[in-house]
């Protein structure tokens, strides 16, 4: 029984034709553009754009030969004329009207700049130092992370100097060092910890009381400024509370991530390209697909006239035949890119569809708490593909809404019942969750007790430990850490 079932399940193996499928479905419109390319780059047989004179095609199911082997064929077996037809735009692009007005934009947009790292060496160009002194503070700026701190010890750092620079120096020498690179910006860079990042910014600011208590807070009570005990540190340092807040909303202007605030931060920034479109027109919902998902690609003229050119010649030379073999194979390559690219096209758009026709009273009105419960399943079962399939769909794309641009799969989420018995979107009680935490007396902020009760009110009988996991899924801190003055 258990050989039956282990042979059962290998038969269930994806084919290396499937896996790419399945690949290029996970794919956003960007990345997928950028396959597109390395495709056209690779395969001399597929080309992009129209050529004169092509009409409809039918499809190019009949140039598929499952049953023959291309390694064993017999060149004089090739059936030519499959491979010589001037129908070569793919019927996908004619025969719906579901790719976006978008069609025709073929820019990819995206924010350049040089790395965070490059922008801090540019300034160290600009100061006095020795070669000992520049090759220390450059490998300091190699060491800076993209939040823009050094967190390794020096001692770490001395060891390395000495293994991969072949420099040997001491500690005090590279924070001498560092001090340098401390003070080029954005500031607070190349700090070691949250309390010396701040402290390097504040220290840069022209000094009032407020600044200068600020510095005394971070220096000398640091871990109770943290934890907001805000009544202990007006007792220790003798202070007002309006002191302490003028001191707090100091620190607060602070950037606790410099290398954050720097657009070049060790990357390109790309800006997010939707993959779908959503808009109501006379009241119902409209669906398109991002047109760069379409492109019109055909199999080249070229290569179809070395084919006519073997099918024409009386001698047929065993070159010749490797040839054709070899053009043979970069069709059938070119051919099942085209088709593949017509099923990613219809599985998207299909998938899509369905998850627009389940939330439809959220996508007609925007409000969150119209949002269904709803699960990969769902939309699987409705469409009659893998849940596999709608998970690569919805974990990497974008839907452009009346809403706001959204990741398709922020839409999914589980159920529970309320006092009705009713099933509700777990989004919908997070939604109202951060509507009583945001309307809560930040004097006084509600404890998470304190909130499954008013959720109970309101007809969410919800534990406490499920408030704390919808409370950490929100970037909610707990109460303690919510107080203010």
């Amino acid at each position: 029984m258990l050989k039956q079932h282990l042979q059962f399940k290998l038969s269930q193996k994806l084919s290396p034709q499937q896996i790419q499928l399945m690949k290029l479905i996970q794919l956003p419109t960007q990345a997928f553009e950028q396959r597109l390319k390395q495709e056209l780059e690779e395969n001399p047989a597929l080309e992009t754009g129209k050529e004169e004179g092509e009409t409809q095609q039918d499809e190019f199911d009949d140039l598929y030969d499952n049953e023959t082997d291309s390694e064993n064929i017999n060149a004089e077996d090739i059936n030519i004329d499959d491979y010589l037809s001037d129908d070569e735009i793919p019927d996908y692009r004619t025969q719906a009207n579901n790719y976006s007005a978008d069609d025709e934009e073929k820019s990819v947009p995206y924010a350049a700049g040089i790395s965070f790292n490059q922008y801090l060496i540019n300034q160290l160009n600009t100061v006095y130092l020795t070669d000992e002194e520049w090759s220390i503070a450059e490998f300091l700026v190699g060491s800076v992370d993209e939040s823009g701190y050094i967190r390794r010890p020096l001692s770490d750092i001395m060891d390395d100097l000495a293994f991969t620079q072949n420099i040997y120096t001491d500690e005090k020498t590279i924070e001498k060092v560092l001090h340098i690179v401390q003070d080029l910006d954005p500031a607070g860079v190349a700090a070691r910890t949250l309390e010396e990042c701040l402290l390097i910014q504040l220290k840069r600011k022209e000094v009032t009381p407020s600044i200068e208590l600020a510095i005394t807070l971070l220096e000398k009570s640091f871990e109770q400024f943290t934890k907001k005990h805000y009544q202990k540190l007006i007792q220790k340092h003798n202070i007002t509370e309006e002191q302490l807040k003028d001191a707090i909303t100091e620190i607060e202007r602070l950037n606790p991530k410099p290398g954050g605030s720097y657009s070049g931060n060790n990357r390109i920034v790309e800006h997010v390209v939707p993959d779908f479109s959503i808009r109501i027109v006379d009241g119902e919902l409209e669906l398109t697909l991002n047109g760069r998902n379409a492109p019109e690609l055909h199999v080249s003229r070229e290569y179809n006239n070395m084919l006519a050119g073997y099918k024409n010649s009386k001698e047929k030379s065993k070159s010749q035949k490797d040839t054709v073999m070899f053009i043979k194979q970069k069709l059938d390559a070119a051919k099942w890119f085209i088709d593949a690219i017509r099923q990613r096209q219809q599985t998207l758009y299909i998938t899509m569809n369905e998850i627009m026709e389940y939330q439809k009273e959220y996508f007609l009105t925007g409000d969150e708490r119209k949002l269904r419960p709803m699960i990969l399943k769902d939309i699987a079962d409705g469409i009659g593909m893998d849940v596999s399939t709608v998970s690569r769909v919805a974990n990497s794309k974008y839907v452009d809404t009346p809403y706001g641009t959204k990741l398709i799969k922020d839409y999914f989420s589980e159920s529970m019942k309320n006092d009705q018995g009713e099933d509700v979107s777990t989004k919908e009680i997070k939604k109202i969750l951060e509507t009583v935490i945001g309307e809560e007396t930040k004097k006084k902020p509600l404890t998470d007790d304190k909130l499954a009760a008013i959720l109970k009110e309101k007809g969410y009988p919800i534990a406490r430990r499920t408030v704390a996991k919808y409370r950490e899924q929100l970037d909610i801190p707990v109460a303690r850490l919510r107080k203010q003055i």
